[in-house]
């Protein structure tokens, strides 16, 4: 009896949440897109003012850094034994959470060890992005650079994220490096164009206007940091996005979903780097990962 409960359970909640997220899709974001983008832009601009701190000479270079030390020895010990450290975070305006109208900020950051690993091995597979296809398949579709000059490079990339439903997007990003010293650098990703790719590989596929689409991604953010240390580098990853919020009566459905979706896109990002740092260090195989 127990067991057939549970089973009609399952079976219920899951039709529950596709019959949700279908409506969701249906629903028009009410929202002016300059609404989102201006609490996105004040949102990130106390982030950078934050970031810009933390790689001044002195500051909490990577998030474990701001730990008492008890607590950082131990975080660190955890990531040199293969822990995939993830978190939310959240920027204040004078204490105050920044308000988002019609709109959802998520804000996470993940930090991963790859073992052996030096800083210009690291860097040299993350400005791979002609590769990234291959890389960081199936979260990226397709990758190329656009243009490159030095540190400075402007990327496109497809995504595809499919959980319970599948979401495929066209970006575009610019991004630059910067060397800090021989065994610190840093990286800022701006999205410069999101665009949802409706019946993406079919005959009909067709790339969705701004203020067109479902509102499942308008702005992404991503700040790395790299340091070279114990044997290996530490990658850092602190993604900071916009959508468009729940409908009032889905949310206690969808928003663990909404939630989600960043946060494993995150950490399959920082333990695919791992990954193939690893294996291109082993290429017999015979690593431990």
């Amino acid at each position: 009896m127990r067991a057939g409960f549970r089973v009609k359970f399952l079976h219920g909640f899951l039709a529950a949440v596709m019959a949700a997220s279908s409506a969701l899709a249906s629903v028009p974001p009410d929202l002016p897109h300059a609404a989102a983008y201006q609490a996105f832009d004040h949102y990130i601009q106390l982030t950078e003012q934050r970031v810009s701190r933390e790689l001044a000479p002195g500051g909490a270079f990577l998030n474990v850094d701001a730990l008492n030390k008890g607590d950082r020895d131990a975080a660190y010990a955890k990531l040199r034994g293969g822990e995939v450290r993830i978190e939310a975070l959240v920027t204040l305006d004078r204490g105050e959470k920044i308000a988002c109208p019609g709109c959802m900020i998520q804000h996470w950051v993940g930090i991963v060890f790859i073992p052996s690993a030096t800083l210009q091995q690291t860097l040299t597979l993350l400005q791979d992005y002609d590769h990234h296809a291959e890389i960081f398949a199936p979260d990226v579709m397709r990758a190329k650079i656009l243009s490159h000059d030095g540190d400075d490079f402007a990327v496109f990339m497809r995504f595809h994220r499919a959980m319970v439903i599948t979401v495929v997007l066209d970006t575009e990003h610019r991004i630059h490096y910067q060397r800090i010293d021989a065994t610190h650098a840093a990286s800022r990703a701006v999205s410069t164009r999101v665009q949802e790719v409706e019946h993406a590989g079919a005959a009909n596929e067709r790339v969705l206007a701004e203020g067109k689409d479902n509102g499942y991604l308008w702005r992404i953010n991503n700040y790395w940091r790299f340091l070279q240390r114990d044997g290996g580098t530490y990658v850092q990853c602190e993604a900071v996005s916009v959508s468009r919020d729940i409908p009032t009566g889905f949310a206690w459905l969808v928003a663990p979903f909404a939630e989600s979706v960043p946060r494993d896109s995150l950490r399959f990002t920082l333990e695919a780097a791992r990954k193939h740092l690893s294996a291109e260090r082993n290429p017999a195989g015979n690593h431990s990962e």
